[in-house]
Order: C-alpha cells, then structure tokens, then sequence
C-alpha cells in the first residue's frame, strides 16, 4: 500500500511532468528549423504531422510524428521510473494534455494522435500495434487521416481494455474521449464530405 503522502505528491508530480514533455511543439520547432513556412499559416494551422505533411516535406512530416509520440511514451517511463506506477498514469493524462494546450503557444497545440500512440506504447504497447494496424487500413480505404486516427483509437481502446489492468482502462477511455472532442471539428467536415485527404492541398489559412 503507497504511503498516502508520497502518492499525493507523486500524481501532481506526474501530471506536471508529463506535461513538460506533451508542450514541446514538435512540428513548429522542426519546421522552423527547416526553414519552412510557419506552419500554424498553412492548412488546418495545427501544428501535429498530417498539417507538416502539407508543406510537401514528408521527413518533417515523419519526424514530427515521431517526436510527438516518443515524448508520450519518455513521459511516462521516467515518471514511472522516478515515481511510481500511479504517477506514470499522471504523466500519460499530463503529455496528451500539453501536446493539445501548450502554454508555449498561448494553449494552442495538436489534436494528439501521435502522442496518444505513445502513451499506448508505453503503457500498453499490443494496443499501440492494434492502433497502427487499424490506422493504416482505414487510411488506405479512405485516404483520410483523421478518420483513421478516431477509428483506430477505438480499436485501441478496446485492446487497452483487454490487455492492461483497469486504471490503464479508464484513462485510456479518458483520454479517447478527449481525443474525440479535439477532432469536432473534423468529424464535422467528415459528415459534410468537406474533410481535406491525405496530401490533398489546402489554403493557407486556418480551419
């Protein structure tokens, strides 16, 4: 049984962890390493892959992507390394959270795809496999990022729920929810059939 001290002091520990990971703006920092356009001028003005993807620059769009989900999964194992279990869970809520509202750009960041697939690889890596396998068939079907990415974080969820214990479960239900909720906008564009495809342009402006 945790000491009730350690584990109140571990949670907002965590959570303030995983959060300092989930703020770096992969995609914004990247970009402008490359010298491209301001991303959050171009697309949809996110900053996650998919919008890199649309400055024609497909390693920027992939090392986004990969950044994004590894600082998921970094959160999570050194604060389950340096805290416990129950703040690695913390840290997982604390990095999806920063992804979306970074305080470095005023609370404006990415929807967290990439980053809830590394939450799944570090706290339940079949899920992780499940998420990818599902994204890539439905992106293959429909061409459209977003609809693979809400899909495939319900056959994620599913798998969580098979395989990991049921604090892990109803975070990860949580946190699909939240992920829901970030793509309104997109769903909404699904349903009108206005929804942009994978490396189709877009105008320089926000949407």
């Amino acid at each position: 049984m945790p000491d009730p001290v350690q584990w109140s002091l571990a949670l907002p520990a965590g959570l303030a962890l995983g959060y300092l990971f989930g703020s770096i703006p992969f995609g914004l920092v990247l970009t402008r390493l490359a010298g491209t356009t301001d991303i959050r001028s171009i697309g949809s003005g996110n900053i996650g892959a998919t919008n890199v993807l649309r400055t024609g620059r497909k390693s920027l769009a992939a090392a986004t992507l990969l950044g994004d989900a590894l600082k998921g999964t970094a959160a999570v194992l050194l604060a389950r390394y340096l805290l416990g279990p129950e703040a690695a869970l913390a840290a997982a809520l604390g990095a999806l959270l920063g992804h979306i509202f970074p305080v470095w750009l005023k609370f404006q960041g990415g929807k967290g795809v990439a980053t809830y697939i590394g939450l799944l690889m570090a706290l339940a890596w079949p899920a992780a496999i499940a998420f990818c396998l599902v994204w890539l068939a439905v992106a293959a079907l429909t061409r459209y990022s977003s609809l693979a990415g809400l899909v495939a974080s319900l056959g994620a969820l599913l798998a969580v729920w098979l395989v990991a214990d049921r604090q892990t479960a109803m975070l990860f239900a949580f946190v699909t929810l939240l992920l829901w909720v970030m793509h309104r906008a997109n769903i909404a564009r699904l349903l009108e059939g206005t929804e942009r495809k994978i490396g189709q342009s877009a105008p320089a402006s926000k949407s």
